[in-house]
């Protein structure tokens, strides 16, 4: 089996992700959020949702925040800490503030805090993943750093544009963490 190191897969999925119309990326994002409705999740209380990067031409999870909305679900948003690439995890109200960050990453201003091992799933932003479930993000280790704070039950679910890479990541570290699931907009993979 080849295998692919996942900063060959970042730059790959990252530049063709840029190569999609917005048009695309809306068409695309409502397909996830309708897949998501078939994944065995929807019994839980607290939701991690990430807010996309629009510079990154990143899945727009509004669509699944109106789900969870509908479902009148609690929703947890992250505020980043660059410095100890960390994240605080908020409560999304009605009052809640969004704001772009220094690194364009829309986050709310202030609110209440949620503890991570409350949060019983999480939908994980990424560039690309593979078949076991692996998967390549930006390369801090934010999200490898929250999921090893939470619940070892905790059902992290990755959301992509793109189907699974054809060959393995080569380059898996002992703190990466797999996701249980990926939502694409023609199927879910489930590991």
């Amino acid at each position: 089996m080849k295998l692919m190191n996942k900063q060959k897969a970042r730059i790959t999925n990252k530049s063709k992700r840029l190569a999609l119309s917005v048009i695309e990326r809306e068409d695309l994002s409502m397909a996830i959020a309708n897949q998501a409705l078939k994944l065995p999740v929807w019994e839980c209380s607290y939701y991690h949702l990430f807010l996309p990067i629009e510079k990154f031409a990143e899945v727009n999870t509004e669509y699944l925040l109106h789900i969870l909305n509908g479902k009148d679900k609690n929703v947890v948003l992250s505020k980043s800490n660059f410095e100890t690439l960390s994240m605080t995890n908020i409560l999304l109200m009605d009052s809640t503030v969004i704001k772009l960050n220094t690194h364009d990453i829309p986050e709310p201003i202030e609110g209440i805090e949620i503890a991570s091992e409350k949060i019983e799933v999480v939908f994980v932003p990424l560039l690309a993943f593979d078949e076991k479930g692996h998967r390549a993000g930006y390369g801090k280790g934010f999200y490898d750093k929250f999921l090893s704070e939470c619940n070892p039950d905790i059902i992290k679910i990755g959301l992509s544009f793109f189907e699974a890479e054809e060959t393995d990541f080569n380059d898996i570290s002992e703190t990466d963490v797999s996701l249980d699931f990926c939502v694409t907009p023609k199927r879910i993979y489930s590991f």
